[in-house]
């Protein structure tokens, strides 16, 4: 799986969000400056070349829907992170987290109740 650029993955955590659209409602739920149209149609094409979306015709237009999950995503490219940043190791991932003050001890308990809330299901 191709990691996308970040103008694919603005558009495509829209697409996952709604489940698909045409690029006008895509443009139209971006927040802050949005790109010109024919921009992100190019974007969105750029997406279905990597076979993230397919475009279903309605009349004369194209309807993208998300091909690869979200979930698919982000576990392919945190693994990739995790591999490549923290040698594979999440306590890493975490310790380097606590260490730069980015995540609380407050916080970090709460992930740990959670991970014994999720084992004992």
């Amino acid at each position: 799986m191709e990691k996308l650029t970040l103008q694919e993955e603005e558009a495509m955590l829209l697409l996952w969000k709604n489940g698909g659209g045409f690029v006008k409602d895509i443009l139209d739920e971006m927040e802050g400056e949005k790109p010109p149209y024919t921009t992100l149609a190019s974007t969105i094409k750029n997406l279905e070349k990597k076979g993230f979306v397919k475009a279903v015709k309605f009349a004369n237009a194209n309807r993208y829907e998300p091909i690869i999950s979200q979930e698919a995503y982000k576990s392919t490219f945190m693994n990739g992170f995790v591999g490549g940043y923290f040698k594979n190791s999440y306590k890493e991932l975490v310790s380097f987290f606590a260490k730069e003050e980015k995540i609380s001890a407050q916080e970090l308990q709460e992930i740990i109740k959670m991970i014994n809330d999720g084992s004992e299901s």
